[in-house]
């Protein structure tokens, strides 16, 4: 038996949450949002603090180390360990009690802090702190950094909100601690020595502890002992915030709550740039801001770069650089006037252009721009990668202009750029920077910067860490910012709580390197690969490292990224997780078996090819391509799933169930022969086959009386195999609006096909094959400019976006329905229907078409939409149909849009454009569904009903 495994069957022993030393887990919990990899030996699931306890006492036994995680979105590499990891997010995630009395709140380490915003929020209150992560990071992760986020301008760090802390210290004992200088608890002789023991380190080194820390309010770095002064309060819990789980571990916590402004203005000021901007920062603090955030445009720029213009970017005033200033009041009223005030000042004080944002829905989408900024850095304008290391100091506000002038003449004379943004209003700058981490002179380079920029900021009076921690990115670097007495009290106090060293070792106290453990060094394999990468420099190793850990994948709340996480909340079935085994297996020393590898495998079963990933993952992952990719090479050379065979040829089955549909339909129909073929075909036997059209689009065609008279413009139907063999109907309805703004419409001289079920069933060889023939009977309208116009949305986001994974050739410049006329028939008249509707948008139309068009042109037809954000429908294609994945596709649907649908009146419009969409909608709701087309019918002028 090997030491790893003793040491898992001993905590499956001891522990009542799951244990897991899988290669799967082991490879998955390696890496955070940091630039490290320690790869655990075991990771274990708490169910209770009596699990934490026991996991600590079986490490312990073993000699080995343990690390708590939380939401694995650290960026200073302090959740990770080589021993046991400790991931709290999965069962210990409970908000225990609010008593807005007190406004206080018990919670457990693993809740997330949206969860607890929202149970405070029934009683007007919130908790101050709120990272940009709020939506996935945890408060045991917030305690553990001392995490502050934008609001901190007004609320304070997450120190300044702690009551009480239950822990267990290195040793094992199980202790509360707080409020003030009360430490009680089992063994009670041990609470005593922790008490003693601070209360001697503190009246030993009076001198240093007063004049030893650096006054800001973002001095997150180091142990945070001067709140063991007397003058403040001998607040022992507020000194083990920061301690990044090196002194205990926690397993409850009780913080205070503040009540929730009743209303909230955003004032936006626009200044020549960001310098100009942090210059400003002193003249907006005595107005009592709430939050005071501040980027330049060249972030806006990578926006730009990344995908559609965000609406949102026109409410920005003019400027290269900006606040974001909130303001709150106890009513709309008075909270716009504290907001015009505020303008008014800056434009008179500091030349700024502003604007004033009541809207809340406006106020959202102005900060998802700042929100997405930890992800999006993380990739240049030019498609460079760029990283953390340098991206969390802090110095006086009023000194954040000279700081940053200063920094970026650093970054100069280094070569290197970066993109800075953050909380100005408290000196705090976030920014990722292009090392290069790849080669031996680029680490080289890389501390020699941290180095030099250690120096920068401390001699601004600033902090190494503004709200991250330092963990292994910033503890070397800790001796230049504190005395040598200092560094020796901090030993002291681990010593205190961690007599052994056992609770995160390497982190804060006798740290490790910050230059070694870098996740982009050690062996690679060279496996062959088929997609072209384009964006990734041919690379599916670069793309995979796209993956940067900041975990958007993990939020359950909102967007299309990503169902399967969504439903079974197992890191293995998150984007990030699978990013996370792509680029271990390509590492070849975790994952061993390359392509061959079923850990892989069995992560990917559960991806849904949805793409949600490619728009809603801020650095554009796109987890439906490599998984293309990995079944690709996974089954080449052996038998493949029967699903491959059925769902990946059905544009073949099809053509050939076109020669006799009613025959073939009756003959499905019987229960004996449907129950061979689901079987046979590797199809979920809770799925009805569906029915096969009396005609197709094409052959319909045949007989529709020509209208083309060389005078009106052409376009180019798409007849896509959905709309072909199974809605051709909606293919007629597309003519009929075509037609009634104006244009003859024509379709492809021949069938044609995108190859969407070879891809998505990774028969990529199958896939450019038919692809390219496609290319080919497209090509005289392509180089003629002629427009093509699809209706389903999956075909029409292979034309313009896997084309070009697949081939060396440009995207197709083919249009949604939407798109088309929004373009070229946009003043076209409709009548209005006075109808209402609920949209379920296609996962493809959401990442890589757009909706904006869609939109606009239900407006023009009177259409009263809402769309709905219910993420994936849950079918995707073949995913729902196959065997096996039929209860993860009804609870994907079941999270919002059953529900949804279920609520809707049946005078209520139900549209779906995807074929998939319909037909969940149809077998779970019973609701028939309608493609826009077939709505922009019904509001065609003179239309016979």
């Amino acid at each position: 038996m090997t030491a790893v495994t003793s040491l898992a069957d001993a905590l499956a022993r001891a522990v009542s949450g799951e244990v897991d030393a899988s290669t799967g887990a082991r490879a998955m919990f390696g890496m955070d949002a940091s630039n490290y990899r320690h790869v655990p030996s075991v990771v274990v699931f708490p169910r209770t603090a009596d699990d934490v306890a026991a996991a600590l006492r079986v490490a312990r036994d073993h000699g080995v180390s343990v690390t708590a995680r939380g939401a694995g979105t650290g960026i200073g590499g302090q959740a990770l360990g080589e021993g046991v990891v400790l991931d709290y997010s999965r069962h210990l995630d409970r908000v225990i009690d609010i008593d807005p009395e007190r406004r206080t709140a018990r919670v457990q380490p693993g809740v997330v802090l949206d969860r607890l915003r929202e149970a405070a929020a029934r009683h007007g209150l919130t908790f101050g702190p709120d990272p940009s992560t709020h939506s996935r990071c945890t408060l045991g992760g917030m305690l553990g950094n001392d995490a502050c986020g934008p609001h901190s301008v007004a609320w304070g760090r997450t120190a300044d909100n702690v009551v009480s802390l239950e822990v267990i210290t290195g040793d094992g004992a199980r202790l509360s601690v707080g409020p003030g200088d009360r430490v009680t608890g089992e063994p009670s002789a041990r609470a005593s020595e922790i008490r003693e023991s601070l209360r001697d380190l503190a009246q030993g080194n009076l001198a240093v502890l007063r004049t030893g820390f650096p006054s800001l309010p973002r001095r997150v770095s180091g142990y945070a002992l001067d709140n063991l002064l007397p003058e403040n309060g001998t607040d022992i819990a507020r000194a083990l915030v920061g301690t990044e789980g090196t002194c205990v571990l926690l397993t409850e916590a009780t913080v205070r709550l503040v009540p929730s402004p009743r209303a909230r203005v955003l004032v936006v000021a626009g200044f020549a740039d960001d310098i100009a901007a942090a210059d400003a920062v002193p003249q907006v603090l005595p107005h009592q801001p709430l939050t005071v955030e501040g980027m330049g445009a060249d972030l806006v720029e990578i926006l730009l770069v990344r995908g559609p213009r965000p609406a949102a970017l026109d409410a920005l005033p003019a400027g290269r650089g900006w606040l974001f200033v909130e303001v709150g009041g106890d009513d709309p009223g008075e909270a716009r006037r504290n907001a015009e005030d505020l303008a008014a000042a800056l434009a008179r004080e500091t030349g700024a252009a502003t604007s004033v944002t009541t809207d809340p829905a406006r106020q959202r989408q102005l900060w998802a721009i700042r929100e997405s900024a930890a992800g999006i850095a993380t990739r240049m304008a030019d498609g460079s990668e760029a990283w953390p290391g340098w991206e969390d100091a802090a110095v006086p506000p009023e000194r954040l202009g000279s700081y940053l002038r200063s920094f970026r003449q650093l970054l100069d004379s280094y070569g290197l750029r970066g993109i800075p943004y953050g909380h100005f209003g408290e000196g705090c700058v976030h920014i990722r920077i292009d090392f290069d981490l790849l080669t031996d002179d680029g680490v080289a380079t890389f501390r020699r910067f941290l180095a030099d920029a250690a120096n920068l900021v401390v001699a601004h009076g600033g902090s190494l860490s503004g709200e991250h921690g330092d963990g292994q990115a910033r503890a070397e670097l800790l001796p230049r910012m504190y005395s040598p007495e200092m560094i020796r009290l901090f030993e002291v106090f681990k010593a205190v709580w961690d007599p052994d060293g056992v609770l995160n070792p390497g982190n804060l106290v006798r740290p490790r390197p910050l230059d070694a453990d870098l996740r982009f060094s050690g062996p690679r394999t060279n496996l062959p690969i088929t997609l072209r990468y384009p964006h990734d420099g041919g690379s599916l190793a670069t793309a995979a490292r796209r993956c940067v850990g900041v975990g958007k994948c993990v939020d359950t709340t909102t967007g299309v990224m990503c169902p399967s996480y969504m439903v079974t909340r197992r890191e293995e079935h998150s984007t990030r997780g699978r990013a996370r085994l792509l680029f271990e297996m390509l590492r070849g020393e975790v994952v061993t078996s390359g392509w061959d590898s079923e850990e892989v495998r069995d992560a990917l079963d559960l991806c849904l090819a949805c793409k949600g990933c490619l728009s809603d993952c801020p650095v554009n992952v796109d987890m439906a391509a490599y998984k293309a990719e990995f079944l690709h090479h996974h089954y080449a050379g052996r038998p493949r799933p029967a699903s491959h065979y059925s769902l990946g040829f059905l544009p073949v089955w099809a053509r050939l169930a076109a020669l006799a549909p009613c025959l073939v339909n009756g003959i499905l129909r019987s229960p004996t022969v449907s129950s061979l073929v689901k079987r046979l075909g590797g199809i979920a036997a809770q799925r009805e086959l569906p029915a096969f059209a009396r005609t197709t689009l094409r052959r319909a065609w045949r007989h529709k009386p020509r209208r083309n008279t060389g005078i009106r413009p052409k376009v180019v139907l798409w007849p896509d195999t959905f709309t072909d063999h199974f809605a051709p109907e909606i293919g007629v309805a597309a003519t009929r609006v075509l037609e009634h703004v104006g244009f003859d419409v024509t379709l492809p001289r021949s069938p044609v096909c995108c190859g969407l079920t070879w891809i998505s069933t990774g028969q990529l060889g199958i896939a450019r094959r038919v692809l390219s023939r496609t290319l080919d009977v497209l090509r005289e309208d392509i180089d003629a400019g002629t427009p093509i116009v699809g209706l389903e949305p999956s075909c029409l986001a292979v034309l313009r976006h896997d084309v070009h994974d697949l081939l060396d050739t440009p995207p197709v410049p083919a249009l949604t329905l939407a798109e088309f006329l929004d373009r070229h028939a946009p003043d076209a008249p409709f009548e209005a229907l006075d109808a209402h509707a609920v949209t379920q948008r296609h996962c493809h139309q959401h990442a890589v078409l757009g909706h904006d068009a869609d939109e606009k042109l239900l407006r023009r037809a009177g259409i009263h939409n809402r769309t709905l954000d219910s993420g994936c429908c849950g079918l995707a294609g073949n995913f729902g149909v196959e065997r096996g994945h039929y209860d993860v596709s009804v609870a994907a649907a079941n999270r919002v849009l059953v529900p949804e649908i279920d609520a809707a009146g049946p005078e209520v419009l139900v549209l779906a454009d995807g074929f998939s969409c319909r037909t969940q909608i149809a077998d779970l709701t019973g609701r028939r569904s309608l493609h826009l087309a077939q709505v922009l019918d019904r509001a065609r002028p003179g239309r016979t009903p």
